[in-house]
């Protein structure tokens, strides 16, 4: 699948510039690409504007400061995408940076998602758990669509083929 115009090959080399973790770690690029897959996955489905999915796949995790709890991490990569936008590397409109925000501020404990859009962002955060050991469970996922059995399954092969490369590396 082609990017969005909006994720230039700039932004995306600066935005993993920046990342402080291992880039093969459990947050970091493999993992904005999987997310990417589910999201683009489900906005066929969802009717979700495809950009701000994309933006939210590269910019959710970017600014983790450790593998494990970080509070505040979607917040700073909200802030971030705000600087990139401000630096002129995020060319996106207003509205989607407002969206883009808005799901990377709650990703991590959002239950009610304000629209369709943020909704399909946190599915497909939340359709990659298996890489960290966690089951998916389909009553913590906004859409129907990302409850489908057939797409939390397809998820999980994800993972699993990651993993197997990983543990293989």
């Amino acid at each position: 699948m082609p990017f969005h115009r909006y994720l230039t090959p700039e932004l995306v080399r600066f935005v993993v510039s920046q990342f402080k973790l291992s880039h093969t770690g459990v947050h970091g690029p493999s993992h904005w690409m999987r997310v990417r897959k589910n999201g683009l996955e489900l906005a066929q489905k969802t009717g979700a504007n495809t950009g701000v999915v994309e933006l939210f796949a590269l910019f959710h995790d970017s600014c983790r400061v450790n593998e494990d709890a970080d509070h505040g991490h979607g917040s700073r990569g909200a802030g971030f995408a705000q600087q990139c936008f401000d630096g002129g590397l995020l060319t996106c409109s207003l509205e989607d940076l407002k969206l883009l925000k808005m799901a990377c501020e709650a990703h991590t404990g959002g239950v009610y998602a304000p629209n369709v859009t943020v909704a399909t962002c946190w599915d497909a955060d939340r359709l990659d758990l298996p890489r960290v050991f966690i089951q998916v469970n389909p009553r913590l996922l906004c859409t129907e669509y990302a409850r489908d059995p057939v797409m939390i399954e397809a998820a999980y092969q994800r993972v699993e083929r990651w993993l197997s490369r990983r543990n293989n590396a």
